[in-house]
């Protein structure tokens, strides 16, 4: 992704952003100190920042780990003893051109990743080169065709699995040729291994869909049927002198959704398959042992999920008999269920879902029900490790602070490990633990620089050594004016404000998609620092109702009701900051991107007056357009006409000619597609509402490239010029 860079005034700012919520904009008045305001819509956060480091950290065993330099070498650390040596030099990188390594069971193969060639959001095609670590030398030939689509390691030995040409291949062993274990894989119609378009944005958020049991013994992987899926086509303009055209399998609202199956292969045998009926989507797939596993369903409206074991017999998988069907209410809201974590040699896991006064909670679940093992107003935010004797996973508990993250144990008394460290720049934590639990990676991402640790687990949990403290990037900022940044609540609502130097309050930021959290402790550097600091507008943004990891009542609030109380909150919010008497009414922005684009452009037509400007990216227009993931919540009647009818950017139109509306998307968006951007348009001009619009040209849903540096530049000058021209 490229970098932004914007100059014009005080500062200049490396900046890299991402896609999705709102933000509020307030100028600062140098005479006056009354702000213009700018409500923001966009998920800011740091990705691919230039000089912004994580350690790459590959743990092996319980004490060996793989850290790789910034020379290129990947050197294998002891943790008990302190040694260290060279794993792989980094001129075997240079040799293949290499961006990436993956290292077998056995320690005896490395596989080189090159080629990397982008896709949709996850997935991408590469070329792999494996290196024999023990021989000093490469494997040729490696038996692994180029631009392969997906491939992976077996838990043991050095035996790999992969996909090229929506079809599954194995190699028995890393120097052996590949068996090929699919044949009916074609572009756009049957895909082993690898997820549709549907399945990898909305489900398993990866580009692979193949599990190895415990012991390499079994390979399970996915097969999707979307022969009788509708397609979506778009040109792609490219060099040539006629366009060409893409076409993806895309299912929209209340159109025939794709099938899903998994099968189970066997030493070049398929020995079953499994499968649920077609209005269920396939969650996740957890291996239990080599003779069980374990296959969550979504409900298609997602309402429920059901957790069904399935147990081999010798010659097929069945049900398990002793065990029934877990469902997990999920309160019909866009809420992916989290993987079982399996008590060892068990039917008994342990599960994320929520209480009975609806908050997530860390659940025993056996065959006799589900059982809360943590309890309070506060929420699991997801189980990282299970051993014999402890349960370790991340939640908001401190504080009762909904957007802080620390890492806890659960025992008697539960064992926070990340309350209590560095804690003025630590207040959003998680955790990367060895293979029994000894050791761990401590990760902390803010509200300071990021920091990474390596920390004993064994007693107090005593720092070993920094992997990555960002010293250089703090010596970069340290003579930068970098606003202040402040989090409260109006009421339930909570907001996180960016606030220039000679301010004494703050304005909004919001997002209230469902399930989201905006309003968090995470460090960030990006265009919304820029604005603060070189043009004295304050950034703000908030949590509203339909946002998550603040119980079900918050998260449920538009559940049958998108495009109401999310957008409600942003109007009602902000006139709260215009009450306060720091923001000058007559300067008040909005913007956002992907559903952010959607309440953006819904607030403008609203017609309340609060705002005198928006900018949409990349927005949904209207709703049955879209895939049937999000918006089928609303599939059975009689919610689909309040839908369609109330919920719409396009009837909105006619409020849209007291604003100022900048509309952006890009041509080739296989997320929410042009279509819904050409809608909003053609809506305007029916209306002769005149507004600005800006398309890039064979640009997906990021604005990747070029478009990505020429996207905030040109939102600037909109911003800009919309206060300059407003009145006093």
């Amino acid at each position: 992704m490229d970098f932004i860079e914007f100059g014009e005034k005080k500062h200049n700012f490396n900046i890299c952003s991402i896609f999705f919520p709102l933000s509020v904009f307030l100028q600062l008045d140098s005479v006056t100190c009354v702000f213009p305001l700018f409500i923001c819509e966009r998920d800011f956060r740091i990705e691919n920042e230039k000089h912004l480091n994580s350690p790459l950290f590959y743990p092996l065993a319980d004490k060996e780990y793989l850290h790789k330099t910034r020379n290129g070498t990947v050197i294998l650390h002891n943790v008990e003893t302190g040694q260290s040596s060279d794993f792989v030099s980094s001129d075997k990188f240079a040799q293949v051109d290499a961006s990436d390594y993956y290292v077998s069971a056995d320690r005896k193969f490395v596989c080189f990743e090159s080629n990397y060639t982008k896709l949709w959001r996850h997935s991408y095609t590469a070329s792999y080169s494996i290196y024999d670590v023990e021989n000093s030398k490469f494997v040729t030939p490696s038996h692994i065709p180029q631009e392969v689509q997906y491939l992976v390691w077996a838990p043991t030995r050095n035996m790999l699995a992969y996909v090229w040409d929506f079809n599954v291949y194995i190699k028995p062993e890393a120097t052996s040729p590949s068996v090929q274990v699919t044949t009916n894989g074609k572009k756009n119609a049957i895909l082993n291994g690898i997820p549709d378009w549907v399945y990898e944005e909305e489900m398993f958020s990866s580009h692979g869909a193949m599990w190895w049991s415990p012991n390499g013994t079994f390979l399970a992987y996915a097969e999707f049927n979307d022969t009788q899926v509708q397609n979506i086509e778009f040109s792609w303009y490219g060099t040539g002198q006629y366009p060409e055209t893409v076409v993806i399998p895309y299912p929209k609202v209340g159109s025939f959704t794709l099938l899903g199956h998994i099968w189970l292969f066997f030493s070049s045998t398929m020995i079953g398959m499994v499968s649920m009926c077609s209005d269920h989507y396939l969650s996740s797939v957890t291996w239990i042992t080599d003779s069980r596993v374990a296959v969550q369903w979504l409900m298609r409206i997602q309402n429920h999920v059901i957790l069904q074991i399935y147990h081999f017999d010798g010659s097929n998988w069945n049900p398990s008999q002793v065990s029934v069907p877990v469902i997990l209410s999920l309160g019909g809201l866009h809420f992916s269920p989290l993987p079982p974590f399996f008590v060892e040699d068990s039917n008994n896991f342990y599960q994320v879902m929520s209480d009975k006064n609806k908050y997530k909670h860390i659940h025993y679940v056996t065959i006799e029900g589900a059982n809360p093992i943590t309890t309070g107003t506060w929420e699991v935010i997801y189980i990282t490790k299970l051993t014999k004797d402890a349960i370790y996973f991340v939640s908001n508990e401190h504080g009762l602070k909904a957007g802080q993250r620390n890492l806890y144990n659960v025992q008697s008394p539960r064992q926070c490990l990340t309350c209590d460290l560095n804690v003025d720049r630590c207040q959003y934590n998680s955790g990367y633990f060895s293979l029994n639990a000894s050791y761990y990676r401590w990760d902390c991402y803010g509200p300071g620089l990021p920091l990474f640790t390596l920390r004993d687990n064994r007693g107090p949990g005593s720092e070993i050594h920094v992997l990555e403290d960002n010293k250089v990037l703090e010596e970069m900022l340290r003579d930068k004016n970098l606003p202040t940044t402040k989090r409260d609540k109006i009421k339930l609502l909570r907001y996180v404000s960016l606030i220039p130097c000679c301010a004494a309050v703050c304005c909004k930021y919001g997002y209230a998609g469902p399930c989201s959290q905006k309003v968090d402790y995470r460090f960030r550097l990006n265009w919304a620092t820029y604005l603060a600091s070189a043009e004295n507008i304050i950034v703000a943004s908030i949590d509203g109702r339909g946002s998550g990891y603040q119980g079900d009542k918050l998260m449920h609030s538009i559940y049958k009701r998108l495009g109401t109380y999310e957008v409600e909150d942003q109007i009602e919010t902000t006139r709260k900051f215009i009450d306060m008497g720091f923001i000058d009414k007559e300067k008040i922005a909005i913007w956002g991107w992907s559903y952010g684009g959607y309440v953006t452009s819904m607030v403008l037509g609203a017609g309340s007056g609060v705002f005198k400007c928006g900018m949409a990216v990349a927005p949904v227009s209207k709703w049955e357009y879209y895939g049937t993931y999000l918006p089928e919540i609303f599939r059975n009647p009689p919610f689909l006409p309040f839908l369609l009818r109330n919920s719409t950017v396009t009837s909105r139109a006619k409020n849209f000619k007291s604003v100022k509306y900048l509309l952006v998307h890009g041509t080739a968006d296989d997320n929410v597609h042009f279509q819904q951007a050409a809608e909003i348009s053609e809506a305007l001009v029916e209306e002769q509402v005149d507004f600005e619009a800006m398309w890039y040209t064979d640009k997906d849903h990021g604005l990747d490239g070029a478009a990505h540096r020429h996207v905030y530049t040109h939102l600037s000058h909109f911003l800009l010029n919309c206060f300059e021209n407003s009145s006093p």
